[in-house]
């Protein structure tokens, strides 16, 4: 099966003061249709840098990324943005959410940069938030949802494109235990039930017991002899390698 994320290589040097720091070096992950892969590592240790340049918010300093066949990497600044709106939905921690519009507005705000008619899809765009529990609040801005619901709003906007690969970077970073449960349950889902591949970055250990596959990044790299694949994925286990790693 041809993969939907492809990452060959990847290398990201920051410049800072005349000094050089590599945050990414030689990383490489792939991700098929219909699969849930987890990146752990520790605060600042070039989780959010990764999903960046895959996302093509970001430049590499070296290396290829493909997502769903097509080079994101090399690509100029602008043809970033247009592959990335058709090929990547994206859940921020922080919502990224406009607070100017409805939560309908906000979910559907992709397919209006995408050129598409939300009206056209309207009984898709209904079903997507009555799925994320949103229908009765569709008309409400985000000052008037909660953590839980601001953060489903973001799942159903990173789905409404039906793009082929989700990136979530700690997406229950800022939620309680049951509305970080929530999102992830929604995000397994657009596993299990859509076909997506998701790609998450986090820290919590629980999160990522809900993947298929568990990666870890340390020291700027990802060693495939660190891996915990389909069968070997469960909290215990998780918190068992990172101890290990000393993570």
């Amino acid at each position: 099966m041809n993969p939907v994320l492809d990452v060959q290589s990847l290398i990201r040097v920051f410049r800072i003061g005349g000094r050089e720091i590599s945050v990414l070096r030689e990383v490489n992950l792939q991700a098929v249709s219909g699969e849930f892969v987890a990146v752990m590592g520790q605060s600042g240790s070039g989780k959010s840098t990764l999903l960046h340049i895959i996302a093509g918010l970001l430049p590499a300093t070296a290396g290829q990324v493909f997502v769903d066949g097509q080079e994101m990497t090399g690509l100029d600044e602008q043809s970033r943005a247009q592959m990335r709106r058709s090929t990547i939905g994206y859940v921020f921690q922080n919502f990224n959410l406009m607070p100017q519009l409805s939560a309908i507005e906000n979910v559907t705000l992709p397919m209006r940069i995408c050129g598409k008619d939300p009206e056209t899809e309207a009984t898709r765009v209904e079903h997507l938030l009555q799925r994320m529990d949103l229908w009765e609040r569709r008309d409400h801005g985000p000052h008037q949802l909660s953590g839980g619901e601001l953060q489903r709003l973001s799942v159903a906007r990173a789905l409404v494109v039906e793009p082929p690969l989700i990136l979530a970077d700690e997406p229950t970073g800022n939620l309680a235990t049951k509305a970080g449960s929530e999102v992830m349950g929604l995000l397994r889902a657009a596993v299990d039930d859509d076909g997506r591949s998701v790609l998450m970055v986090t820290h919590n250990p629980y999160d990522a017991a809900a993947a298929d596959r568990v990666l870890f990044l340390k020291d700027g790299v990802i060693d495939p002899a660190w891996e915990l694949s389909q069968g070997e994925v469960h909290a215990t286990a998780v918190l068992d390698r990172l101890k290990e790693l000393g993570i």
